[in-house]
């Protein structure tokens, strides 16, 4: 089996029974935020489209790249699909010119032409990228391979049961907007960084011993950010807190929890993998050469790039949209159907809406989404608990595309600034995911399934019994929780509970169910 780095979560699969693309990204994503970094725009696509298989993960727009799936990658190509609960991603591809679909079922194994097998794992709540997350295991001839691109499953056991896996490749670098957007003294910015960072090398690191692959491969990020106001979000000018280590950092990180397997895929290197667990790599230039001259490149595509995000600028004005008068008639509706995302908001959202392309202008008009109220109106100066602040542009532009999912486009892109009082709120940002019929009643009857579950199982942790199943994504406690003192930390994604009272402390509801321990 060879696989070959094609940028970020990308790669190219080749067996003797075909060949799989996954997750070919190569345009700006996120209002021109973010870009592929190593740059894998000079690679020959004509030839690595040319495929027997798309495999696209999810549809964030740094792993579904609409514009270079329809110019580059072959219409001949079948679609391996993720069971997702909506037909988006099968719709969208359609509308890319795609027409052959193997549609598989989530945990099972499939065996293709030629004896390869594949297997998807779907992830299906709300918060699980745009509604959906998946991670694609691959088998032929005795060699096994897992794509866990950005996916976090709540356990790796269903990939290990179908044997030993010799390649793993897995997101280790941050891919959200926190805590860089939020208006915070800078020392406490850097500390949530830090811990994020910390816990983002955690949580790979757990992964990693889960799957105990022959080789562990860095991928899906990070991204880097060419446009001046965003330049700063790159991990080259010595901040303890950027969340966006790249694949030198994880490297030297790995080390110094004693890996020694791990593989650094630039675009246009290739690995060959045998069943013996024998990994062969070879790369355009010197890894580490690249990665010590990482401001240097950096330097380079902004200048090349410029054009790109100037021309991506130049379409987001609408002055001639009504965004109050809008938003109105799109969110309005979508409140008064909404009963769990609605009530776990509990109050007024403030946007502000400046005169630029970011939250650095002057505020030229507020909107409040009113959560109890179930309407879009002026903001009165009434007290709201969530505000954001961006360019009334980037509004104009998210209504003039009709986008249903503005966490895959703006919060993405931090171009907005953010202030919260209290806890974080899940339901903010799940609500502003779903701004269509079909995503808004698949959330909430997620969210009404998930909150009548009973969870009767229960482990124990340290001196407290505990139900097994995190109350936030039903990651399992008996590995990821960890206890200090009485509070309980959930590692795969770092949600807190104080153990006495069953509270959670990162954010509104999820209440554990937890007691002391009983010593004989």
């Amino acid at each position: 089996m060879r696989i070959t780095g094609t940028g970020h979560a990308s790669m190219r699969i080749d067996t003797a029974a075909g060949s799989i693309l996954c997750d070919p990204w190569v345009n700006p994503a996120y209002f021109a935020s973010w870009f592929p970094f190593p740059d894998n725009s000079l690679l020959d696509w004509e030839t690595l489209g040319d495929v027997d298989y798309l495999y696209v993960s999810h549809l964030h727009r740094d792993h579904f790249d609409a514009e270079h799936l329809k110019r580059f990658i072959s219409k001949k190509a079948t679609v391996l699909l993720p069971e997702y609960p909506t037909s988006q991603l099968e719709d969208e591809l359609r509308d890319l010119g795609f027409t052959s679909f193997y549609k598989t079922r989530s945990d099972e194994v499939h065996e293709l032409d030629g004896g390869l097998k594949i297997m998807i794992q779907a992830l299906i709540s709300p918060t699980d990228g745009p509604i959906g997350d998946s991670s694609l295991w691959v088998e032929h001839n005795g060699v096994r391979v897992l794509n866990q691109n950005d996916a976090r499953p709540t356990d790796l056991t269903r990939f290990n049961e179908l044997g030993h896996v010799h390649a793993h490749m897995l997101q280790f670098s941050g891919a959200i907007w926190y805590p860089m957007v939020y208006e915070l003294p800078d020392a406490a910015k850097t500390a949530f960084g830090k811990q994020k960072r910390d816990r983002q090398f955690d949580r790979t690191w757990r992964y990693i011993d889960d799957l105990k692959a022959d080789h562990v491969f860095p991928i899906a990020g990070p991204p880097c950010f060419l446009d001046d106001t965003l330049w700063q979000f790159n991990d080259i000018h010595g901040d303890e807190g950027n969340i966006f280590p790249d694949q030198s950092v994880f490297m030297a990180e790995y080390a110094k929890v004693g890996g020694t397997n791990g593989i650094v895929l630039l675009p246009g290197s290739e690995t060959s993998l045998d069943a013996d667990g024998k990994a062969t790599t070879t790369h355009p230039t010197d890894v580490d050469e690249f990665f010590a001259n990482k401001q240097a490149h950096l330097e380079e595509m902004r200048e090349r790039k410029a054009p790109v995000i100037a021309a991506e600028k130049a379409s987001w004005r609408h002055p001639e949209i009504d965004v109050l008068g809008a938003l109105k008639k799109r969110i309005e509706p979508l409140l008064e159907e909404s009963i769990y995302m609605a009530q776990g908001v509990g109050g007024p959202v403030r946007f502000d809406l400046t005169d630029t392309f970011g939250p650095d202008g002057n505020v030229i008009e507020s909107i409040v989404v009113d959560f109890p109220g179930k309407q879009v109106r002026p903001y009165a100066d009434e007290k709201v608990r969530y505000r954001f602040k961006t360019g009334r542009a980037l509004i104009e532009h998210l209504i003039h595309i009709d986008e249903g999912d503005w966490v895959n486009s703006l919060f993405l892109s931090c171009r907005f600034s953010a202030a919260r009082i209290g806890q974080y709120n899940e339901y903010v940002y799940a609500f502003f995911k779903c701004l269509s019929e079909e995503r808004l009643q698949y959330a909430e009857g997620w969210y009404d399934e998930h909150e009548k579950a009973v969870e009767a199982e229960d482990t124990v942790l340290g001196d407290w019994t505990v139900q097994r199943r995190c109350p936030h994504l039903k990651a399992d406690l008996s590995r990821f929780g960890m206890v200090e003192g009485n509070v309980l930390t959930c590692q795969l994604h770092g949600w807190k509970f104080d153990l006495p009272s069953g509270r959670c402390l990162t954010s509104v509801g999820h209440k554990i169910r937890a007691e002391k321990t009983e010593k004989a």
